[in-house]
């Protein structure tokens, strides 16, 4: 099945999105597909900011600047900028179509991240997660890890209990699979 890509672009009025975006030190300027062709223009509102890019589905690593202090994501709803806030920065997401601008509320997840490693270090059958979605195909660092590769499009959690020999899944498509025995590949123990 062929899959074809639309850019879609939506206009906004971006001096009346940031009227009340007074955030000092230098900001990273990011978006979804719809509004790429506005980020520039943003930017000239915002002194010390620079454009980072897109978001696409999980993969924020557009964002990956240690030369910002935080960043201002256009677009609408929490998912890519819960992505984002993983990096550890404040986050604030600016709506082209409420003209609303909010500060994401970062979760500290080192707890449940300290638990899954845990899990990752003491459990012998491991199985490989891997997407075949454009994005998320991350096969090369799959084999690399040298475990037992599962290859799926779309994952249904509970697919996973079909497999009761595998006690921990290593989870390289979109981070936010979850389930009480999933490590993320981003939150593997450093070696």
């Amino acid at each position: 099945m062929k899959v074809m890509m639309l850019p879609v672009k939506i206009n906004f009025d971006v001096n009346k999105l940031l009227k009340n975006f007074n955030e000092k030190g230098r900001v990273g300027i990011l978006g979804s597909v719809h509004f790429l062709h506005l980020l520039d223009k943003i930017k000239e509102k915002i002194p010390n900011s620079t454009v980072l890019g897109q978001v696409v589905g999980c993969n924020a690593s557009n964002a990956l600047n240690k030369e910002v202090d935080c960043y201002l994501y256009i677009g609408s709803a929490n998912f890519h900028p819960e992505e984002i806030g993983k990096i550890g920065k404040k986050v604030y997401i600016a709506s082209p179509f409420t003209y609303k601008i909010s500060e994401l509320e970062i979760k500290d997840n080192s707890r449940k991240i300290k638990g899954k490693q845990l899990m990752y270090l003491t459990n012998e059958n491991k199985g490989i997660l891997v997407s075949t979605k454009s994005g998320q195909q991350r096969l090369k660092r799959a084999l690399e890890l040298n475990e037992q590769i599962f290859v799926f499009n779309t994952l249904r959690e509970y697919e996973l209990e079909n497999f009761p020999q595998i006690n921990c899944w290593i989870n390289t498509a979109c981070s936010r699979i979850e389930g009480k025995n999933v490590i993320n590949l981003i939150d593997l123990p450093k070696e």
